[in-house]
């Protein structure tokens, strides 16, 4: 969420307040931390004691960001290193490092001893005869022994090997099915050779980028154990990953079109770029893990405990060009997904719309909206409330008699525009509650007397609507504007971070850059007094979707900022209120509809599988498994690629010629009026839209 008056709000704060000086110009580690400390204690919205418990909490972050599947360290590392479990809040204020020297002195021993095991274990032949399990479980112990420890990574490559061998198995099958007279089949000693050899591969390159991490590297991960205490969206920057963070999958270079974090030693899919290469080709999500990147021609890279910025750089490529990502999906099982690069086309991360309606005449206009954008450096550029604006005007011409607008997967955005874009649906009032450390809340309004649009309006939103779109659907709903359909919550980040540059901490200004701090500076309240953070906004309607029985959402966080109340601001509620036999009629209809059945129970099944972390080291278990998944899977494929009977669904007539003068805008139209057609959530909102009228 951005803000543009943030910064002089902060500046005397930030900049003034608590610089210092420094007599040496060469950077110390000291003044990196005490920078960072001081930018916490003076500037984030709600900074905590640091003592014994902050220490704690840091040393855990901290281990388990250094050795999150506890395949490095022994306990008796860890034992050694719980004698520093209460010491950060001490070494941050005196300005030693016994503990991360000491952290960094064991984990060289340990990379060394386990980089000995892999080259051992993946130069000899493999048994999955036997009857063996790996467990890849949060809550398994850290191993006794060099000897307990050698046999689990034993297991972890086995497993490595095993899913590659059955890749290239069945992939050998499907050749001799399909009778491809050139294909020469190999041997399972073969493919096993071949497969373990991928491998080795594999880890040579990881320890490869591993060795090539120096002190500041392991510095900036420190650090960002010490920040994230704070709250999950506060982290540290050094410069070079502040560059990466500016420019990685968001659109501006070309690549695939996606955003990324890493998390428990996986690089993690967050956001899918509307328009961009991921989203056109349509089977890469958010929640996706990527294990594997495969360029053309070349072995796959596996990419498990890569840091983000080494991920970035292989993924990227030129437009164009092919990459091929191993992912694991939230269900547990892995994927193949080959995208073209390309740059994304920024007019699809714009809002547009779409006429739908059925056979019961009434018709209605959907807007979708990926995101709350404004061009803050160009007065005359793309801002979302004018493009929604211009929008509304479009259906209005077409004579709608309601509108959807689409806030799913939509993660927020400018302040400013979704002030604005809440005043095109009210007459005038408040619409969102900002605010800062010590200060009381300051109500931020729509003054500009009527409304853009003043009938039927439905909200759609789902566990990836944030932020700016939590702000819009609580102020509709707290009007009795809008009914609001979708997951049972938002996502629950209801905070706002800012960009600080240390070195404006610094009098001396001889000090080479350090970096940036990303912190949160204010909370945001609903206006009837609630905050979104953590709980978001509860949907009026429940729709069932393939997250709905896993934890997602800011509670899923270590340390989120927790959820409070303020007093409510006054404001007048539609005078057209929202029937509740509306709302139990759509919920009365989602629980009868085949559809949404079927999606629950997939969800049910996606719960059951991510509660499973043992899987077979057994040839024929691990491809039973397998198949049986594919099974049991199978009915699902279905949803959403079935178009919806007297679904009719089309583009402003004002929108055609623009679209037909271009064949890739035309293709892109083409297929996003396709998916449409055939999307159940957005049928069940036209069929509320006729209800209300």
């Amino acid at each position: 969420m951005k803000f543009r008056n943030a910064f002089f709000l902060l500046g005397p704060l930030v900049f003034v307040a608590f610089g210092f000086y420094t007599k040496n110009q060469d950077l110390g580690e000291d003044i990196l931390l005490r920078a960072i400390n001081m930018n916490l204690q003076n500037a984030h919205y709600d900074p905590i004691s640091i003592d014994d418990d902050f220490s704690e909490k840091a040393f855990q972050l901290y281990i388990d960001n250094l050795d999150a599947n506890k395949r490095l360290f022994l306990q008796s590392d860890i034992d050694e290193l719980n004698y520093f479990k209460t010491t950060i809040d001490d070494e941050i204020i005196n300005g030693t490092s016994v503990f991360f020297d000491k952290s960094i002195e064991l984990l060289e021993q340990r990379t060394e001893l386990t980089e000995r095991f892999f080259e051992e274990i993946l130069n000899k032949p493999m048994d999955f005869s036997k009857d063996e399990i790996v467990d890849f479980g949060e809550e398994i112990p850290y191993t006794q022994s060099e000897k307990e420890l050698k046999d689990r990574w034993r297991k972890y490559l086995k497993y490595s090997v095993l899913t590659r061998l059955y890749s290239d198995y069945k992939a050998q099958e499907k050749s001799l099915e399909n009778k491809d007279t050139t294909f020469i089949p190999k041997s399972m000693d073969s493919l096993q050779a071949i497969a373990r050899k991928s491998v080795l591969k594999t880890h040579r390159d990881w320890y490869k980028r591993i060795k090539r991490l120096d002190r500041k590297d392991r510095l900036a991960i420190y650090a960002n154990s010490i920040t994230t205490v704070y709250d999950p969206h506060t982290n540290y920057f050094p410069p070079e990953q502040k560059e990466d963070f500016d420019i990685q999958m968001s659109g501006r270079l070309e690549g695939i079109g996606a955003q990324l974090q890493e998390k428990d030693g996986y690089i993690k899919i967050t956001n899918i770029i509307p328009g961009g290469p991921s989203s056109l080709q349509g089977e890469l999500q958010a929640n996706d893990l990527i294990l594997k990147v495969t360029q053309e021609g070349e072995e796959p890279v596996e990419i498990i405990d890569w840091r983000i910025s080494d991920a970035v750089k292989i993924i990227r490529g030129p437009k164009g060009s092919k990459v091929t990502l191993t992912v694991r999906k939230p269900d547990g099982n892995e994927q193949d997904i080959t995208i073209t690069r390309d740059i994304v086309v920024l007019e699809e991360t714009y809002a547009k719309s779409l006429l739908l309606s059925d056979e019961d005449g009434i018709k209605a206009g959907y807007i979708y909206l990926p995101s709350f954008y404004a061009d803050f450096q160009n007065p005359k550029g793309r801002f979302s409330w004018k493009d929604v604006k211009t929008e509304i005007e479009k259906l209005r011409d077409e004579q709608v008699q309601g509108i959807i607008l689409d806030l799913r997967n939509n993660g927020g955005g400018s302040l400013d525009d979704v002030v604005k874009m809440g005043g095109l649906f009210i007459d005038k009032g408040p619409i969102v509650q900002v605010k800062e450390k010590g200060r009381s809340a300051h109500i931020l309004e729509d003054r500009y007397p009527g409304a853009e649009w003043e009938g039927a309006l439905v909200i759609m939103v789902n566990e990836f609507s944030a932020s700016a779109s939590e702000i819009m659907a609580a102020a509709m709903q707290d009007y009795d504007r809008a009914i609001i359909i979708g997951s049972r919550s938002t996502h629950g980040k209801g905070t706002v971070q800012r960009f600080l540059p240390l070195n404006r901490t610094l009098r001396n200004k001889n000090i080479p850059d350090i970096g940036s701090i990303k912190l949160t500076i204010q909370k945001f309240y609903r206006i009837n007094g609630d905050a979104t953070q953590l709980k978001g906004v509860q949907s009026d309607v429940i729709i069932p979707d393939n997250y709905m029985y896993l934890e997602t959402g800011e509670q899923e966080h270590d340390y989120p900022l927790p959820w409070d109340q303020i007093k409510g601001s006054s404001f007048e509620k539609n005078s057209h209120s929202i029937s509740d036999k509306i709302i139990k009629k759509s919920q009365s209809r989602i629980n009868k509809n085949a559809t949404f059945n079927l999606i629950e129970e997939n969800a049910k099944r996606w719960e059951k599988q991510r509660e499973n972390s043992t899987y077979a080291l057994n040839f024929s278990a691990y491809s039973n498994a397998k198949i049986k998944e594919k099974e049991e899977g199978e009915k699902f494929e279905k949803i959403g690629k079935e178009k919806i009977e007297n679904f009719n669904v089309s583009n402003p007539g004002v929108d055609i010629e623009v679209i037909e003068a271009e064949e890739s805008r035309k293709k892109r139209n083409s297929d996003w009026v396709n998916s449409v057609s055939k999307n159940p959530y957005i049928y069940e909102a036209l069929q509320i839209i006729e209800d209300l009228n």
